[in-house]
């Protein structure tokens, strides 16, 4: 038990409890991605192909996305569908410009003559794994592509199931990938991250993804970067007397759709809106087309906590440090404010976490499994570096060099302390 739970001892009440509290045991994951890496590793393209037709059922002859193959793709979207996914790609373009405009190169004069700064640097080469899924999610290639071009990346590639819907080869390209292939799975996090004869090695890789995916990403960190190691998806809604239960209702149910392993919950102040929103839910759920999926996470993984007060519900949110929180109370704004640990916020009623899923500019690529605690959500940030660098001055020397030839010398390292002293006049020497 967490110091934070610890202390809402007594404060609060589960309407309803999750009846598993892990995910999955990954071991057996575990061992078949490191296989996986391993044989991708030592025998490239061939490797790749083989495990395509072993676990997506495709004989791929060549994982390149041609040319003529992109334009078809968009030529084939019905018209809606591109102009719906084209506003897409401008409202995440437009919101990730307006993050880039705040990260600024820095140069100051610390001291006289010692000049410190950061560039700001785009990561060279970006891999951007698009989950294929039970359904051609058209917002997965924007999350991830549109933010690496707005950085500035020279280069950015996708890999996405052969049997991905050809919509998604649609917006890959759409989205302004400069290379696509036909590769899923733990074999395209191996491919990328080491490269083949095909597929290139990146710098970094983002993008969801299953279990064998994540994981594949957990063991490849340091050959390339990653951006964050992603779980089911989550959704939690602190809650006041004023909230909506079929509005909460209908919120929990598009996140539990998403996958059987779907956490998703209710923390309130009020008990009669718990008991509406647990009869809502299962109202819901008899029409729902998609229940045999969202069903499964409601009860498996599925909460409704009452606690006494807004202090106890807010240290409860923090507690759980869900991926998506929505905010339903008198005041939502002075609500959020109050708020720390969490993925992505939604303040007020009207502000949907489908909108953010799907098109309205902020990413949803977002912190699961309480990492909302520690970092946030895929940015534009996530795709440029921050690298220092300094010079100094005849003057800058004078003001650090002697402090550093002390410290070297009371390190007892002495080719620390002749460098420092190098610079130095012989007169400042002789001081020393």
């Amino acid at each position: 038990m967490t110091p934070r739970l610890e202390a809402l001892k007594g404060k609060f009440v589960q309407l309803k409890q999750p009846t598993r509290d892990a995910v999955s045991d990954t071991a057996q994951v575990e061992t078949t991605v490191k296989e996986i890496i391993a044989n991708v590793r030592k025998r490239g393209d061939a490797a790749v192909r083989e495990y395509s037709l072993a676990f997506d059922k495709a004989d791929v002859a060549n994982f390149e996305v041609t040319e003529e193959e992109k334009l078809k793709a968009v030529a084939d979207l019905d018209p809606q569908t591109r102009e719906d996914t084209e506003f897409a790609i401008a409202n995440v373009r437009r919101f990730a410009e307006a993050q880039l405009g705040t990260i600024l190169p820095l140069e100051i004069e610390s001291l006289p003559g010692l000049h410190l700064g950061h560039r700001v640097i785009p990561i060279e080469t970006v891999g951007c794994y698009v989950p294929g899924g039970r359904y051609p999610l058209l917002s997965a290639p924007v999350m991830t592509i549109v933010p690496a071009k707005v950085a500035g990346c020279d280069q950015v590639i996708a890999c996405l199931p052969p049997n991905a819907h050809p919509a998604m080869i649609a917006g890959c390209h759409l989205a302004g990938a400069d290379r696509i292939f036909r590769v899923g799975g733990a074999q395209a996090i191996a491919a990328m991250a080491y490269g083949t004869e095909t597929i290139p090695a990146v710098d970094k890789i983002v993008g969801p993804g299953n279990a064998f995916v994540n994981e594949a990403k957990r063991q490849v960190f340091g050959q390339v970067g990653i951006d964050q190691l992603a779980g089911p998806s989550e959704i939690f809604v602190v809650a006041d007397e004023t909230a909506n239960a079929v509005t909460i209702a209908t919120d929990l149910l598009a996140q539990a759709e998403h996958d059987v392993r779907t956490r998703v919950g209710v923390v309130t102040t009020d008990r009669k809106l718990a008991e509406d929103i647990l009869s809502e839910v299962h109202n819901q759920l008899e029409t729902l087309p998609t229940a045999p999926v969202a069903a499964v996470a409601w009860k498996d993984y599925g909460e409704i906590t009452v606690v006494e007060d807004e202090e106890a519900m807010i240290s409860y949110s923090d507690h759980i440090a869900t991926e998506h929180l929505q905010v339903h109370t008198r005041d939502p704004q002075a609500t959020a404010q109050k708020l720390r640990n969490y993925g992505s916020i939604f303040i007020g009623e009207l502000a949907s976490v489908v909108y953010s899923d799907k098109c309205c500019g902020t990413n949803h690529t977002l912190p699961t499994m309480g990492a909302g605690r520690y970092t946030g959500g895929l940015w534009v940030g996530s795709y440029v570096k921050i690298a220092t660098h300094q010079w100094l001055d005849e003057r800058g020397v004078a003001a650090v060099a002697p402090a550093a030839v002390r410290q070297s010398a009371t390190e007892k390292l002495e080719g620390h302390r002749r460098a420092a002293a190098l610079r130095l006049r012989p007169k400042q020497l002789a001081a020393e």
